[in-house]
This record gives structure tokens, sequence and C-alpha cells, in this order.
């Protein structure tokens, strides 16, 4: 299985909105595979709590003129790991503390690496 071209086109959505509150590490994982529950797990690191709640903030921000509602969010307010998930498209906006220790790179490495495009150059595929 492969992730829908919608979710795929949501995910660019919120590498844009990461992007733009100069989040980092950008990573999104085609996890339709191996979890029936959502197509894409996307990843983004902030520098601190602030950074991350904002970078958090502007990601549901953009879904929602794109008409996509969240159906559970959770961390956001302490700003370490924020988990906003869309259904389709779980985003995850991590403190870059936070990232390094749960690592969930490693955990979906099986996954396939879903490409994503913003206007800066720190972002990777």
């Amino acid at each position: 299985m492969t992730a829908s071209v919608r979710s795929i086109e949501l995910t660019q959505i919120a590498a844009s909105a990461a992007d733009s509150k100069q989040a980092s590490d950008l990573v999104a994982l085609d996890v339709s595979g191996p979890l029936p529950l959502a197509d894409v797990f996307f990843l983004a690191s902030g520098r601190n709590e602030r950074n991350v709640v904002a970078i958090g903030e502007e990601i549901i921000d953009r879904f929602a003129e794109q008409g996509v509602k969240i159906l559970r969010r959770e961390g956001l307010s302490e700003g370490r790991w924020a988990l906003l998930d869309f259904g389709d498209v779980v985003v995850h906006v991590f403190h870059e503390e936070d990232r390094m220790y749960y690592s969930l790179e490693r955990l979906w490495k099986d996954c396939p690496v879903v490409p994503i495009e913003v206007a800066s150059s720190e972002a990777s595929a």
C-alpha cells in the first residue's frame, strides 16, 4: 500500500507550514503499509518550546484553511512533543532534544520516505 494523493498533498502543506516557522529536520514517512490507521507520519523539530507550539499551531491553521479538522491533539501546550492527528496524516512536532531521544525515524526505518519540497534548503526529503 502507498499513501494517498490527498495525504501527500496534506504532507506538503504541513511541510510548508513547518518551514514557515523555521522548523528543522522535516521528514515524512509512508506508514500506510504497517499502520492501517494513517498514511503518513510527518516529523519536524523546533528549537525550543515556543517554536514547537508555533509550528504546531501553524500546521493546524493551514489544515483548517483546507477544510481539514484535527481529530486529536496531544502535548502542544507543553511544547516538547506535539502529536497532531488529522486522520490520514499524523504530525509529530518535537523539541530537538526529545526528537533525538524518541527517534521515531529509527522505529519506522522500514517505511518509505515521502518526498517533500519547501522553500528553504534545510529540509530533508
